[in-house]
Parts: structure tokens; C-alpha cells; sequence
């Protein structure tokens, strides 16, 4: 069990870099071939949909983090990080309101800065502790 929170903290913080990453890596890949071919100024369909699969990565870690984690406030923050990541992200796609796109860097920020707390801080130290844990 706890093996399986250590793991969803790495695979969370190591998903939610590797999406930062991908965010910041699309324009210089892709706007200076695309704007000058004139068909647009955006990544292809399959390099858009990489962000999908993120968001599906990270909930699956925030879920299990938010399983094996000893603090209360921790589950909250961790769902919360993920919801905001992801309507941020979603907000790009479908274009509903401008926002500037330092917001996703630091929604990403934040939700790793949550995984690897928690990974240091918030971990059980015996078998169970999780499930009874309610404060704290």
C-alpha cells in the first residue's frame, strides 16, 4: 500500500513535468513550421491530444495519493491542484475565456509541489493509518 503512494507521487510529479514540459516545448517545435506554411499557427491533432493523456495520468496518481495520504488537507489540495490544472488546460483547448498561460505553468507547478510534498510529509508510517487518518 504504501509502496503504491510512493509511486503515485512519483508518477504524478514526473506526469504533471513532463505535461509542463510538453506546454512549453509546442511553440518552439511547431509555430515557426506551421506559421510559415500558412495552414495556422498550432501543433498537430496527435500533439494536441498528448495533453488529454496527461490529465488522465495525473488523476489516476491524484486518486491514488489522495488514497495513501495521512493528512486531510492533502487530499483536498491534490484534487484541487488537478481540477484547476485541467480546466485550465481545457480552457486553451476550447478557447472560452483568454488567460494567460503562465496560469498552467503555475497550476502545474503547484500540483507537483503537492505530489512531492506529500510524498516527503504525508506518507503513513503503519498499515492502516490512511484509512483512519480524518484530521491533521
Amino acid at each position: 500500500m504504501k509502496l503504491l503512494a510512493i509511486k503515485s507521487d512519483v508518477l504524478g510529479s514526473l506526469a504533471t513535468g513532463l505535461c509542463a514540459i510538453h506546454c512549453l516545448a509546442t511553440p518552439l517545435i511547431f509555430v515557426a513550421q506551421t506559421c510559415t506554411q500558412g495552414s495556422g499557427c498550432g501543433g498537430p491533432a496527435w500533439w494536441s491530444s498528448i495533453d488529454y493523456f496527461f490529465i488522465m495520468i495525473t488523476l489516476f496518481a491524484v486518486v491514488q495519493s489522495a488514497k495513501n495520504t495521512s493528512k486531510q488537507w492533502m487530499k483536498y489540495g491534490l484534487y484541487s491542484s488537478w481540477v484547476i490544472l485541467s480546466l485550465i488546460v481545457l480552457n486553451e483547448k476550447l478557447a472560452i475565456f483568454p488567460l494567460s498561460v503562465y496560469w498552467k505553468y503555475l497550476a502545474a507547478v503547484t500540483m507537483i509541489a503537492m505530489h512531492m510534498y506529500n510524498l516527503k510529509f504525508c506518507q503513513c508510517e503503519e498499515e492502516g493509518c490512511c484509512a483512519t487518518a480524518i484530521t491533521s
